[in-house]
Parts: C-alpha cells; structure tokens; sequence
C-alpha cells in the first residue's frame, strides 16, 4: 500500500488524518486527482483478507465459544461492556480496550464512545445501512429555529451521492418517497415471508407509512463494477472482515484505489494531534504527529489537510491545535467546537410472535433487515403532525427462532434434541432510529488527565433531552400498533438502555454554517478561518435527521475533495 518508510518524504500534497469511511474516501478521491498524499491512521495496519484471522470460524473454534470471560469484560471493557456486541471475541481485536483508551463522563452523562483504531477504521465494522437524506432534512434547523442553518440543501449533494452510490455499491429498492430520495440501486435482497406480510399490512392499514428492505453498502449484482470486489455471501459475519469484498469498506474498495495511483503514502501507528498553522499565512502549514510505537514526535506538511478521524478525534485534534490566533482550538472563533454532539436513539420499538408461516423458511443469513422511513412531522402532511420535532424511522427483521431457544426450557432426551432440530416459530421486530437535536450543552471537553502519549484525556457530557424522551414514547407506541394491526400474537413493546454514542452515529462537533460567528466550517466543509483545513467526518454534521449518516459523510468527502484540488490549483489554498 505505499507505506511509510524511512525513504518517505515528510512534505505532500495533502495529508488525510484517518483511513475509514470518509478517510478512504477523502484518500481516494485526492489521489485519483493527481495529490501526491500521506495517509495517517493512529492504529495498526490492516491487511485486506490476510488480517480478517476469524472471518471463517465456527462458535466452537473461537475462544470461550465466543464469549468473554467476566474478568475480561471488568478490566478491559468497564464501558464497552455496555455495547453488547463489540466486546465479542470474535471481532473485538476491531475496538479499543478501555483500560488502553480510557475516557470520562461527566455526572449524570452515559456516553458510549465506540472506537476502532486501525487502518479501516469502523468501515471493518460498520452497519452499512446506506440512505440519503432529503430535502427536508437539510432545511429542518431553518424551519424549526433549531441550532443553525445548514449552508448547504439537498441538491448540492444530490449527484454527490449518485456518485458514491455507484462506487460503493448500494442494494435496494426505488419508492419513490419524498422523505426517503431514490438513488442508484443494486439488486435488493429479499423480505422473508413475515416481512412481506408486514409490509402488505402497512401499506393496507396506514395511509402515509411505508416499509422497504434496508439499502445497504453489499454487492448482490453486477459484480463486474466493482474493481475486484466479490459478491455478497450471505454469511452474516460482516464485523470480522469480509475477505470477499462483499461489503463496502476502506481495505476492499478506496484504499486500494488509493494505492493503484502510486500517489498514496500511507503511515499506520501515527497519532495525529495538533495541525501546525503559520500565522502570517493564515494556512495550516501540516500535522504533527507521534508514532504509536515509539513516541517520537514528528512534523509532516502539506499544502492542505483533511480531517477524517471520526466525529471526536477530529475534533479533538482541532481542539489541541492552539496558536496565538487560536487560543481554544483551531477554527474556534464561533466557541462552538465540541459542542452540539448528536447521536441516534434507539433501543426502543416492538417485537412480536407470527402464527401461519410454519411451512416457509429463507436461504441464508441475509446481512440486512427491512426499513420503515420516517413518517412522522412530515412537512406535506399536516397529519403526521405530533407533540415533538423531527421523527424517526425503524429497522428490524422477522426471521425463525434457531435450537438456541431450547436454552431456557427444561427438557432432556431424544425427543427434546430433536425438536430442537426443527425450526422454531416466527418473530418479528423492529427498533426505533431517532433524531436527536442540536444542543450546546451536549458537548466534550479535555480534562487534566493525559493517556500513554501524554495527550488529554476527553470528558463527555450529554444526555438526551425533552423532545427526544417525548419522542421514544411515540417510537414505542406507533411499533405496537403497526405489529397488532398486522394480526400478530405477544406483541410486546419495549425501551431498552440508551446512552448518546451507542448509535456509532457521534456527530456533529465542529459544524458547519453559514456565519463563521456560529459554525466551525462553511458550505464546503472548510474552516472558515483557515481554509486548508477540511472537516469531512461526523463532526461536521449540523443535525442529525434520523438516517444513517454514513451515505452523506461520503458524499460530503467527495464533494470537498472536488473544491479542494480546484481550489488549490486556481492558488487560493
């Protein structure tokens, strides 16, 4: 991949801070316009297939059958733990120990902060729900008095997002809704049966809602596009590495892009933390960096620089990143930097028992679940109309039980082992995915404390506030009705423990927006102040809609590497 080596040169083009979603994509795109560019990740290196070590094995062969001992989780995962998922043997080697990485909450604050330090990144790991957001989403702030106004709207990104969704490779279907906008789709995967006739129900029983089949970043058609990439297995073991390709991330589709441009260096175990700036230039003139392993601190520089770490090291970075012009932090003149931090809430919907399929099964184990967008609030439909702002929209799957079910029964013998053989009855559920608002008291700040490389340790503080709380009530009922409206038995509603981060949907930091008195960065995610400087992550977000945001970081990043090689060809950078 081009790695750094003593050989390398310590001044560039452009330098990218982070290698996953936006970071491949930033790498990618300023590379293929001629840039030469160093690439800093603060972890390991990841190889594509050759370090995905348990994406082919079975529960048995994995330590403790996939389990973490109880001592582990204590020491190592006192608030990762919380997750669930991210602490499993089987792909925690993709997140960070939080005895290795630690951080704080403020009283009264949950912040789940879920982090994966590699070359990669979470593209190893993400969700891979893939939606855009739509018109309405950008001029929400405007229209509500919420926060600040987007600098941008929908149709400055439209064909952005055409464009990432072709390189990408997005399935699913075309609805034609004005608050979901169609794009450019591979094949959709298929409902199961219980889906379908979820689906069938909704649309008979609710004027206004409708249900598709998650988008999602996986290869289903025309395999040929896609540079060397595979089709997607339906295996289900997305978060160990796909060495198929099947699924979009930086290992398998950008990075590798990257490198076949010979204009990418890429330097793994190097933490950026402070973006130099020369004051009578009023350009940041590079980054300083230590080297993970050795400590050793190093300038490199560049003519501009893209900041791609995730939502908090970037901001982070910025907010170490002090100069006499820059007493808080670099772009700080607005005092907006860390604050505003936004999520996803979920952990709240409805599940249910479904009689009268019992002769239908499915083929495989489909890496995805169904979607129901958004139809709350809805500014066409003064219907939809409800005591908050914004909405929220629900993800969820209806699948048969497997032989795990019999673990709470008491039984014994042939007759129980062979039942459980069979396949158990259906359920079907679904989750609630709701915005959360703009808010200047939910924000990280730096404590005295230092980590092993003497930088500041972040605190947290956020918690949800009054029109998201009206909101989950809402999230619950409305999943409740849709369920015993289809017909189904032991429908049962449910609001699960939440704590802002638990969505991996952290955002919105460092802002953009039309008044640098107000926002961090502008309409082309540029630091006001300095505008070799671009904000393409999480942290540049303004709201959240209610959408997976990973489609628009991509769009985002494309669009501002575009500006940036212009901009710096016509001199202005």
């Amino acid at each position: 991949m081009g790695l750094f080596d003593e050989n390398s040169p310590m001044e560039y083009d452009a330098i990218v801070i982070g290698t996953g979603i936006t970071g491949g994509w930033a790498a990618k795109e300023l590379t293929e316009k001629g840039l030469k560019t160093l690439v800093l990740d603060r972890g390991r290196n990841v190889q594509h297939v050759g370090d995905y070590k348990t994406a082919n094995l079975d529960k048995w062969e994995l330590p403790n059958r996939g389990s973490f001992d109880e001592e582990v989780l204590a020491k190592d995962y006192p608030k990762q733990r919380r997750t669930e998922y991210t602490v499993r043997p089987e792909h925690a080697h993709f997140f960070v120990k939080d005895s290795e990485h630690p951080y704080e909450e403020s009283e009264d604050t949950r912040f789940d902060w879920i982090r994966g330090y590699q070359v990669g990144g979470r593209s190893l790991v993400w969700g891979r729900q893939s939606y855009r957001w739509s018109p309405m989403d950008f001029e929400a702030n405007a229209k509500d008095g919420v926060g600040i106004d987007w600098p941008i709207r929908y149709k400055d990104l439209e064909s952005w997002y055409g464009y990432v969704e072709s390189y990408v490779g997005i399935s699913g279907r075309n609805e034609g809704l004005k608050q979901l906008p169609d794009g450019n789709f591979l094949d959709p995967m298929d409902f199961t049966c219980v889906e379908e006739d979820l689906k069938n129900s909704i649309s008979k029983n609710f004027n206004g809602r409708a249900m598709t089949i998650g988008r999602t970043a996986h290869i289903t058609s025309n395999q040929e596009k896609f540079n060397g990439r595979g089709s997607c297995q339906f295996r289900n073991r997305c978060m160990r590495g796909c060495p198929y390709g099947g699924y979009f991330s930086s290992q398998a589709s950008t990075l590798p892009a990257a490198e076949a441009t010979g204009n990418m260096t890429l330097r793994p175990n190097s933490i950026a933390y402070e973006i130099m700036y020369d004051e009578n230039k009023q350009r940041a003139t590079g980054v300083r960096v230590i080297d993970a392993e050795t400590k050793k601190t190093y300038d490199f520089k560049s003519k501009i620089v893209f900041c791609n770490a995730s939502a908090v090291p970037t901001t982070s970075i910025l907010m170490q990143s002090k100069s006499n012009r820059f007493p808080n932090g670099m772009g700080n003149d607005s005092e907006q930097l860390g604050h505003n931090i936004m999520d996803h809430h979920f952990q709240v919907g409805a599940s249910a028992d479904v009689e009268g399929f019992e002769d239908k099964y499915y083929k495989g184990r489909r890496p995805n679940g169904f979607y129901i967008p958004r139809f709350r609030n809805l500014p066409w439909d003064s219907g939809t109309k409800k005591n908050y702002l914004r909405g929220f929209g629900y993800q969820g799957g209806g699948f048969r039980s497997k032989w795990w079910r019999g673990v709470a029964e008491m039984g014994h013998g042939a007759e129980f082992k062979d039942e459980l053989f069979k396949p158990g009855p259906w359920n079907i559920g679904m989750n609630g995915f709701g915005e959360v608002l703009p808010d200047y008291d939910n924000y990280m700040e730096h404590t005295d404390k230092t980590d092993e490389w003497g930088l500041p340790i972040v605190n947290f503080h956020t918690k949800l506030r009054e029109n998201e709380l009206e909101m989950r009530k809402d999230m619950q009922e409305a999943a409740v009705e849709m369920l015993e409206a289809a017909g189904y038995k032991n429908v049962r509603g449910w609001d699960n423990s939440y704590g802002i981060g638990l969505g991996i949907h952290e955002m919105g930091m460092a802002r953009m927006g039309r008044d640098p008195k107000t926002s961090v960065l502008n309409k082309w995610n540029q630091i006001h102040s300095v505008p070799n400087v671009y904000v393409t992550d999480g942290a540049c977000m303004t709201s959240s809609a209610c959408q997976n945001p990973s489609l628009t970081y991509m769009a985002l990043t494309a669009r501002a590497a575009d500006h940036a090689v212009k901009q710096l060809k016509k001199g202005n950078l």
